[in-house]
């Protein structure tokens, strides 16, 4: 029997598919488009945060937050579908693709808002969602990101374990491909007002810097 909480490898990892999702609908929220690149001055993030339909709105609600996506990354199947990540061999996390204006919303800021929201330590589960799909990541885009992250890592690690004795499991790495997850989870909060929002912070505060 697979077990969704050991990593595949690229060797055993699901085939890819010839074309990738074709996201069609804008956001649902904000109607911005949600496949531009970041325009001058502003930056993206990809954050792995457990399921992503919760993950997603805590980050369009951000003063500073340009646009939000759902997809796939961190694992080796190209162009993945949802059912193809829900086996666990693909090797993808769920996550949210956040465009951010950092004068506005500096990443230290917007980082604080994803250790608090979720319990960076369970590995390859969040809460009930068990499965490499629901691991703790954060995929940047430049040097100065990765850098930020680490050290964000850093002082919430110290937090954890002075407040729990816990260690954080989060991946921290330059992001890889990002694969856009279908239209029907694109924003499905906003589209499902009571639809299933599985995530829970720890308590533990960031520490002031």
């Amino acid at each position: 029997m697979l077990n969704k909480q050991q990593m595949v490898s690229e060797e055993t990892a699901l085939p890819g598919n010839s074309y990738p999702i074709t996201v069609s609908e804008p956001h649902f929220v904000n109607q911005s488009d949600l496949l531009a690149p970041p325009t001058s001055g502003q930056q993206e993030i990809l954050l792995g945060l457990g399921c992503f339909w919760g993950a997603e709105r805590l980050f369009w609600q951000l003063e500073g937050v340009v646009s939000t996506s759902v997809g796939y990354a961190g694992g080796f199947t190209h162009n993945p579908t949802y059912q193809q990540v829900c086996t666990g061999q693909t090797g993808h996390t769920e996550v949210v693709r956040v465009v951010f204006d950092p004068s506005i919303l500096p990443l230290e800021a917007l980082l604080k808002t994803f250790w608090e929201s979720h319990d960076p330590t369970q590995g390859m589960r969040q809460g009930n969602d068990l499965g490499t799909q629901y691991r703790s990541a954060i995929y940047t885009f430049s040097n100065e990101q990765q850098s930020i992250a680490e050290s964000s890592k850093q002082s919430y690690q110290q937090a954890m374990q002075a407040a729990r004795g816990s260690e954080i499991t989060t991946e921290v790495l330059p992001a890889g491909e990002y694969f856009y997850a279908e239209d029907y989870h694109q924003q499905y909060l906003a589209k499902n007002p009571n639809g299933y929002c599985g995530l829970g912070g720890t308590g533990v505060c960031f520490p002031p810097q």
